[in-house]
């Protein structure tokens, strides 16, 4: 790394025909007005902790030692300001996001020091929007203190189509004023298979390949398999599949519940997989009606990963300002690299 210190010598000039009117050449365009930070400084700033996961006490050591001193407040003031910039693109993309037919989403914990109202070890959350047309997607991550179903009214407000998340339940008043189709997440559900598999450890291998969980899984994987078979077709040929291989596995899926769901004990492990499987049996299926439809909801929940991976080593967000900031950052990052952009070049 280098670092320069960029000159900007501006003339002043007189006229001697004009009455002694000075005239000074005016500035280049800055994205921080009276700051020295140049716009390859903050962009690297931004990669540094949205992308690579570097928080700013580190930041500021590795600087001093590039000898260029700047204090933590001040970086912490770079990146709100730069959120603030951004503002503006990310409206922009939030209106492309909720023209499309087809969004995912999910929420992460998310811990902010400085909230009116809340005790610094209280959790927020930060809520991430997966969506856009399929050659340019868009990816969002907004901020909110609540877990409340009134968030999710407020991120979709305009919207209609298909809602794609878990199963958590506060997502369900969107749904219904909107009008939206929901969409499970098949993921989830073999999740609590394998892991009622795992809680038979104990039993004889043998037997255990013949379990009901294994049963399950088989069925579940099959519909896996398909998937990835038809991952390079159009919309219209996976549904075409969809119908003729995917429905049928579905249907002897349904058959093979409605049998067992019966005799497990719905506390156990197997029992509480089934019973997931059962109430959301409705937004698991429907999938198969739209090729353009996944089979879960897997792409969102890579997209908090970074933010996950990120949290891990600055750990809370000290305002709420800086809160935003990080979003609108973080949604401008990885909405690049879903997009085939390299970060620094395209935020530079």
């Amino acid at each position: 790394a280098q670092v320069r210190v960029m000159r900007h010598v501006r003339q002043t000039y007189q006229c001697p025909h004009c009455d002694g009117v000075l005239s000074t050449a005016p500035l280049p365009p800055q994205p921080i007005p009276k700051s020295n930070a140049t716009p390859g400084t903050l962009t690297y700033l931004i990669i540094a902790k949205y992308l690579e996961g570097m928080p700013l006490y580190r930041l500021e050591r590795q600087l001093a030692r590039y000898g260029m001193p700047v204090p933590r407040a001040t970086l912490a003031n770079w990146m709100i300001q730069c959120g603030q910039l951004v503002q503006p693109l990310i409206n922009l993309m939030r209106d492309r996001l909720v023209s499309y037919d087809i969004i995912a989403m999910d929420e992460s914990r998310y811990q902010v020091l400085k909230e009116v109202g809340k005790k610094p070890q209280s959790q927020s959350y930060i809520w991430v929007q997966r969506g856009g047309p399929p050659d340019s997607p868009i990816i969002l991550y907004d901020y909110d203190p609540r877990r409340s179903q009134s968030v999710p009214l407020r991120l979709l407000d305009g919207f209609k189509g298909y809602l794609q998340t878990d199963a958590y339940e506060g997502y369900g008043a969107v749904c219904r004023e909107n009008g939206l189709i929901s969409v499970g997440c098949l993921a989830h559900a073999r999740r609590k298979f394998d892991e009622a598999l795992k809680a038979q450890s104990s039993v004889d291998p043998n037997k255990l390949k013949s379990s009901l969980a294994a049963q399950a899984l088989k069925q579940i994987q099959a519909l896996y398999r398909i998937e990835r078979e038809i991952k390079q077709l159009s919309a219209v040929e996976k549904y075409t599949v969809r119908q003729k291989r995917s429905v049928q596995i579905l249907k002897e899926l349904r058959a093979w519940l409605d049998i067992n769901i019966l005799v497990v004990p719905p506390r156990s492990a197997l029992g509480k997989a089934m019973q997931y499987l059962h109430k959301q049996w409705e937004k698991l299926t429907v999938y198969t009606a739209d090729g353009r439809l996944r089979i879960d909801n897997n792409l969102c929940e890579n997209a908090v990963r970074p933010f996950v991976m990120g949290r891990k080593s600055w750990l809370f967000a000290n305002s709420v300002a800086g809160a935003n900031a990080s979003a609108n950052l973080y949604s401008l990052v990885e909405t690049a690299r879903a997009n085939g952009h390299e970060p620094y070049a395209y935020i530079k």
